[in-house]
């Protein structure tokens, strides 16, 4: 059965949500200290983490960060009443899977669990790849022709975009919603930005640019 860990110290929220997840078909835990949730989260078992940012003792960003620090390749839905864009982006860049702020409707967030497991399954491979590059999925680690180099958490996130879906175009919000979770000004370049550092270091003739419709991995 899949587990599901809830790290939510405020008790009424932590109950309605194990409840709903276990009426859903699914294990859930409770805990509400962030390095007792950092712990349980490491073990092998955990096959999804919903992760408040205000959790006493260490807060869900610092649990995040010493998660993805440990390799571990987890989901992670932030849970926050902070509804800042800048809270929001240091979720994910710290390595968040998606970001859901409070209050939210139970099936919205389900809607969200599902979407985070079903993409697990579908990738159970330790590594893609595409000719001459290389992204280790469990270690987070791009690779060109062998040599290593350094992705953010965010260009690794749209790198790995491209990369499970060769040949297809992607569209700017398509690679907005599923990257950046968030919804930006229809007029934001933030795409088009990391587009260019990923040319940057994969080599250009990788990504193309399809004009009015998006981005495609060649």
């Amino acid at each position: 059965m899949t587990f599901i860990l809830i790290a939510e110290d405020e008790p009424r929220i932590a109950s309605f949500v194990r409840k709903g997840l276990e009426n859903a078909g699914y294990r859930a835990q409770v805990v509400e200290d962030g390095a007792e949730a950092l712990a349980v989260a490491l073990e092998d078992e955990v096959d999804l983490v919903l992760l408040d940012v205000g959790l006493p003792t260490m807060d869900g960003f610092e649990v995040l960060r010493r998660l993805r620090g440990q390799a571990s390749s987890v989901p992670v839905i932030m849970l926050t009443a902070r509804s800042s864009t800048r809270d929001t982006v240091d979720g994910l860049d710290a390595g968040a899977n998606d970001y859901v702020s409070k209050p939210f409707t139970f099936d919205e967030l389900l809607a969200r669990v599902r979407s985070r497991l079903r993409e697990t399954i579908a990738s159970p491979s330790m590594a893609i790849v595409r000719g001459d590059v290389t992204l280790d999925v469990l270690a987070r680690r791009a690779t060109v022709s062998g040599r290593e180099i350094d992705l953010s958490a965010r260009e690794y996130a749209l790198a790995e975009q491209f990369l499970r879906n060769p040949g297809q175009v992607l569209s700017r919000e398509q690679l907005l919603s599923r990257v950046w979770g968030l919804d930006f000004d229809p007029g934001s370049n933030v795409v088009d930005v990391y587009v260019r550092y990923l040319r940057g270091k994969f080599g250009a003739h990788h990504i193309t640019t399809v004009r009015g419709a998006g981005y495609r991995w060649d």
